[in-house]
């Protein structure tokens, strides 16, 4: 029980110095930056192209993650594999477009072999590498220094620091973006239309608005006939026409009622316990909007208009 006990605290230990090492390494990574990171931010923000993030190995599986992130901010990217760059897929990179090639040593030989092209294409480069007199730091227009004072492998070989080093800072980069071009939650929602907040920004109450098997009822109805109106409506609640307006009774509507009237409560109707003039919307109206709406009056359902017809409701 107490070799269990000290292995465990031994394995905690070694997880808490790769946390150190790590954090340290992204915490120095503010005193590296120099004006080339700024002049990455205006180059990007002027240009008509894209930005292309290239890398090898564990660099390339960053680049991704740095390629997906500009792109669903904002900014248009993609991310290149130098091997397949070299064997055709140079003929996607247009003169306008950034290419970040991402390499710690700044050696990686499959990176290296396209410098040529990307100077003849006219691209403007950008190297993310740990060392800024590397081969590809010297060709770059501008270097972005993600140098590391070590690996948190033990053998300081598998790249660990360097990694999460070098995702900081292209995500200091995307965010630095963001900013300055004032991206807003709408924006982000707009390429992310399958998402929870794609839904809420983008979606409208009647794309998402039940419209069948409303259950309405007239003002007489019998509590018996309202329990059992929504019931079979399956949305909690029935709908009551009053002359030209519309109210509303709720299933927590008719357990106040039972805890207020008692056994007599059998004996009452739908006017008796219906909410007059309920929140309602406009089928235009944004899902966001609507969820804000109901979140303020602290209500689970709308009814949605069409101008002054009744269209359907909608439920969180």
């Amino acid at each position: 029980m107490n070799t269990v006990a000290t292995s465990a605290m031994d394995y905690r230990a070694s997880a808490k110095r790769v946390f150190q090492v790590e954090a340290e390494a992204v915490a120095e990574l503010a005193g590296k930056l120099d004006g080339d990171f700024s002049l990455v931010v205006e180059h990007i923000l002027q240009s008509s192209g894209r930005t292309i993030v290239c890398g090898m190995g564990k660099s390339g599986i960053i680049g991704k993650k740095i390629a997906a992130t500009l792109a669903s901010t904002g900014t248009p990217s993609f991310f290149m594999h130098p091997g397949e760059a070299y064997h055709g897929d140079l003929g996607m990179v247009t003169s306008a477009d950034a290419f970040l090639a991402i390499s710690f040593s700044g050696e990686t030989e499959e990176v290296v072999k396209l410098l040529p092209f990307l100077k003849d294409n006219g691209n403007f480069l950008v190297a993310i590498t740990g060392n800024p007199n590397s081969t590809l730091a010297r060709a770059a227009d501008c270097h972005l220094n993600v140098g590391v004072k070590a690996e948190a492998c033990p053998l300081h070989l598998a790249p660990t620091a360097s990694t999460t080093a070098t995702l900081a800072m292209g995500d200091a980069l995307a965010v630095t973006l963001m900013e300055a071009r004032d991206f807003r939650p709408e924006h982000f929602a707009r390429f992310h239309p399958g998402g929870s907040l794609g839904r809420r920004l983008l979606s409208r109450v009647g794309h998402e608005m039940t419209s069948a098997n409303l259950a309405i009822i007239g003002e007489d109805a019998q509590i018996m006939d309202v329990i059992s109106a929504i019931t079979r409506s399956s949305l909690g609640l029935a709908i009551v026409k009053v002359d030209s307006e519309w109210a509303v009774i709720t299933d927590g509507d008719v357990r106040r009622a039972v805890a207020r009237y008692g056994k007599d409560v059998f004996d009452r109707r739908a006017s008796d316990v219906m909410t007059r003039s309920p929140v309602r919307v406009a089928a235009e109206t944004r899902v966001e909007d609507a969820i804000a709406l109901m979140e303020r009056h602290r209500i689970s359902s709308l009814l949605v208009f069409d101008k002054e017809t009744l269209v359907g409701v909608f439920k969180k």
